[in-house]
């Protein structure tokens, strides 16, 4: 796996195109063309869709930009990792055959330049989180899956961005933040007792690191309001904030 290896989450692509969308993805453009032309590893560790479902033969057109980015990169030798967030779990054979080096359903261990590292996009790790982990399973069943893909695509966007948070939902006041964080420490902390120098998580639009036990646990904020990224490069991580260099 090459250096530096970069890693980004919630970037939320929506599936309406405004001004302001625009400049969102010209901004992680500008990012993975970085990548493209100096190297290294991309890690996505989820929802980088509002929403996103494959059907067997259709893809959504709104997507395209980055598809073709992403493309670009691949083809540029450039291994691509996806651990699928709680917007876009439901993913086919073009994601993970055609868009990405690997693609994760599950949380997953990997070392890299001898550390390693547990890798999850983060929902339902709160101790909180009871009714969230029922429903996780249900809407992640293959029954569920079966069903919704009998729905007609044009209906089952128009649900899904119904559905959806989008960007301005995703703020929370500073005490909400500072109970997650304490909270997620403590499962991090499980991790890193096992073994984990890193715990890389997405999910929860913060963007920081923190000591867990003889690990740390790194949140990447997101592409909605803070541009940042996690970096490794081979010895500490880092997170760092997308303003055209890296």
């Amino acid at each position: 796996m090459d250096l530096p290896v970069y890693f980004i989450s919630d970037t939320h692509l929506m599936l309406n195109m405004s001004e302001q969308e625009q400049q969102r993805r010209e901004k992680l453009f500008g990012f993975m063309r970085h990548i493209r032309s100096t190297g290294g590893t991309l890690f996505i560790v989820g929802d980088i869709f509002d929403f996103y479902f494959e059907y067997r033969d259709v893809i959504p057109k709104i997507y395209f930009d980055f598809f073709h980015e992403v493309t670009l990169l691949k083809n540029a030798g450039v291994e691509i990792h996806y651990v699928l967030g709680n917007h876009d779990y439901w993913v086919m054979d073009f994601i993970t055959d055609t868009i990405t080096t690997r693609t994760y359903f599950e949380d997953t261990t990997i070392q890299i330049n001898g550390k390693s590292f547990y890798i999850t996009h983060g929902d339902g790790h709160l101790s909180w989180d009871h009714g969230y982990r029922m429903l996780k399973k249900v809407i992640q069943s293959k029954p569920f899956i079966w069903l919704y893909r009998w729905v007609h695509p044009n209906i089952g966007y128009r649900f899904g961005n119904w559905i959806s948070k989008r960007g301005k939902h995703y703020d929370h006041d500073e005490s909400y933040n500072r109970k997650i964080l304490d909270d997620l420490k403590i499962f991090a902390a499980k991790q890193t007792e096992n073994g984990a120098d890193f715990v890389i998580s997405g999910h929860y639009h913060q963007a920081v690191i923190e000591n867990t036990g003889p690990g740390k646990l790194v949140i990447l904020g997101d592409w909605l309001s803070f541009f940042t990224y996690g970096k490794f490069d081979g010895n500490e991580m880092s997170i760092q904030i997308w303003d055209g260099n890296a």
